[in-house]
């Protein structure tokens, strides 16, 4: 249970508070989508397995990157999945800017006449409180933490589940089957939720019995949509046309239950975003002279690493919608990761090796990857900058 749990936290995110909010923007047919995703995105994950299979010394997603398309391979991917990790950060900020704001309504700052509202204001302080965590090496104990993100994530649906059925709320709303216009948000929403990909080569080393992997993988996949369909159900009928980018955000303030989505949701970043930021930092101070130990070194790590949370919050304070920016990443970055690259890579390192079939198939996932791809980065980039024309809106997102 240990492995599977590992599969668990790596899939079971932040994602789960915007599956209503994906699926008021899709309409019903956004429940087929997410659980064709969800099949689509547990083979490419059984492929990237095969890719680490194919040669001794591969280990992690830019190893495969390199057998596949040389050094440019390894250079193209480390670098998505590493935008990748940073935009996951800023959506941590905003997060936790939108969730706190709603617990403490109408808090303000102004220091040295700079005035700062209760979202922008959180956010502020979120990463202040943060950048020590960054700054250590030893990640260890953050690591352990932050695999309660499992149990958070389903302490958050039992207190969804507790507010409508329970206290009072219920489950009456309904809506349309399919809404076009809107349905390229939703798919880039649902492939933020499966956008695990990054680690499946980590988790894959890790496991003594690495013929496992499979069924490991599979039983994430299939509780992780479970409860992501679950939480869209809920949330959905719930709320209905009124349901926010993250549901903590729709639940009534007067119910113990709701009080605990919102605060176990608060938590739960605080530990991911070191985790998800020391990749980056790392990658940037290889640029350093060799050596570690030096003051000057761990001197220059501080700045590089002070200067990424400096930028994340500079980037929340910009561009400060929620959903509409995890659908961006989903759509242009979790694509590549889970769907175009796991094909591509896969095609490029077995070649004529490969039956027909599994050929049609690896391309018929990319022309899917690449049309998600397509239409996701453009509605979500549209639905922002439209955004900034809708200040009276700005709190659904």
């Amino acid at each position: 249970m240990t492995c599977t749990s590992a599969g668990m936290n790596v899939l079971a995110g932040v994602g789960i508070l915007t599956t209503p909010f994906a699926l008021k923007e899709a309409g019903w047919i956004g429940m087929l989508y997410l659980i064709l995703l969800s099949i689509i995105c547990f083979f490419t994950g059984i492929l990237l397995r095969r890719c680490l299979e194919s040669g001794p010394g591969l280990a992690t997603y830019p190893d495969i990157g390199q057998a596949a398309f040389g050094y440019t391979g390894r250079i193209i991917i480390s670098i998505i999945l590493y935008t990748e990790l940073y935009a996951c950060c800023v959506e941590f900020l905003i997060l936790e800017g939108d969730n706190l704001s709603s617990l403490f309504p109408g808090a303000h700052l102004s220091i040295a006449g700079l005035h700062l509202e209760g979202k922008s204001m959180f956010s502020l302080l979120t990463a202040i409180f943060v950048l020590p965590t960054v700054w250590l090496r030893d990640l260890s104990y953050l690591a352990y933490v932050s695999a309660g993100g499992v149990v958070a994530s389903f302490v958050v649906g039992i207190s969804v589940f507790w507010v409508g059925a329970v206290d009072g709320v219920g489950f009456h709303e309904t809506g349309p089957l399919f809404k076009l216009s809107s349905l390229p948000v939703s798919i880039g929403l649902y492939g933020f939720c499966y956008s695990g990909h990054a680690v499946f080569p980590n988790i894959y080393s890790s496991l003594r019995n690495r013929n496992a992997y499979n069924k490991v993988l599979g039983i994430s996949f299939i509780l992780c949509t479970l409860l992501y369909s679950g939480m869209a159900v809920m949330g959905f009928t719930m709320f209905g046309e009124d349901t926010a980018s993250q549901i903590t955000l729709n639940l009534p303030k007067q119910f113990l239950a709701s009080n605990i989505a919102v605060w176990t949701t608060v938590v739960n970043p605080f530990t991911k975003f070191a985790l998800s930021m020391t990749p980056v930092a790392l990658s940037l101070e290889e640029l350093l002279p060799h050596n570690p130990d030096s003051m000057k070194h761990r001197s220059s790590s501080i700045l590089i690493r002070t200067a990424l949370v400096i930028s994340t919050i500079g980037v929340a304070l910009l561009v400060p919608f929620f959903g509409f920016v995890m659908a961006f990443i989903g759509s242009f970055l979790s694509m590549n990761v889970s769907l175009i690259l796991p094909c591509a890579c896969y095609l490029a390192i077995f070649g004529k090796k490969l039956p027909a079939y599994q050929v049609i198939l690896c391309a018929m996932v990319i022309l899917v990857g690449f049309i998600c791809l397509v239409l996701g980065s453009y509605s979500s980039l549209s639905s922002i900058v439209a955004s900034y024309s809708r200040p009276n809106k700005l709190n659904l997102l």
